[in-house]
This record gives C-alpha cells, structure tokens and sequence, in this order.
C-alpha cells in the first residue's frame, strides 16, 4: 500500500500537537490511535472499490477517466446495490456505464457514452443510476 505525503504530514502534525500538549506515554498512545484510525480509513478508501484486470484495460482502451466524486458515487450505488440484495449491478455514474460485482465491489466492465449505444448487458440483476 503506498502513503502518500498528505497522510505522512497529516500524521506527523498530529504527533507533534500531542506531544506538546500532554505526557509522552499518553502522547505515545494517542498517536498511535490516531495513527491507526487514519490508516484504516485510507485503507478502506482505497479497497472500496476495486477494478478487475478486464475493467481496468477497458477503462484504459477506452479512454475512461474516473474522477474521486465519481468513485464516491459508485461506492454509494453499491451500497444502495447491496441493501437490496442484488449480486450484479449495472452501475450508471455520468456518462459511463459499469457492469460491478456488488458483493467482492469489484468493477468487471466499463462502457463510456459513445459505446452505450450498441451494448447490451447480461448477467445483471440490478442497475443503478446516479
């Protein structure tokens, strides 16, 4: 997994402060609580959504570009997915089209707007617009 330099500075002023404010067992503590929340949080970050091999050399073939509002908006249309037990989803996000894995939150395909047109989509039990 790579960190990068916000994190470490983030982390860094957050040590600092505590050290400075309070004991340094208590500073040691806290910081590593601090620490270990964060990391969990860009952990999930990161594993929320996953790309399949496939996904990825279509986005790539295709040239799909998808931006962090858009990644926030397919992992919220995988959780809308998932309350309603559906197991694969055709996910809508802007003018792209994404065939997902709900359960592993595994993007399998990807369509931009230009191709949307000649395909159709099997293996789905759902679909998602956002």
């Amino acid at each position: 997994m790579i960190i990068n330099n916000n994190i470490y500075n983030h982390i860094n002023r957050v040590s600092e402060k505590q050290l400075n404010n309070s004991g340094a067992n208590k500073a040691k503590e806290s910081v590593h609580n601090s620490f270990d929340s964060i990391l969990k949080e860009e952990i999930r970050k990161t594993s929320d959504v996953k790309f399949s091999k496939h996904a990825q050399m279509r986005l790539e073939t295709r040239n799909i570009k998808i931006s962090d509002l858009q990644m926030q908006k397919i992992s919220k249309a995988l959780d809308k997915a998932e309350q309603k037990g559906v197991r694969d989803s055709l996910v809508m996000v802007d003018d792209i089209a994404l065939v997902v894995n709900v359960k592993n939150r595994t993007v399998i395909t990807a369509v931009n707007s230009n191709e949307l047109k000649e395909n159709v989509f099997t293996n789905i039990d759902g679909a998602v617009f956002t």
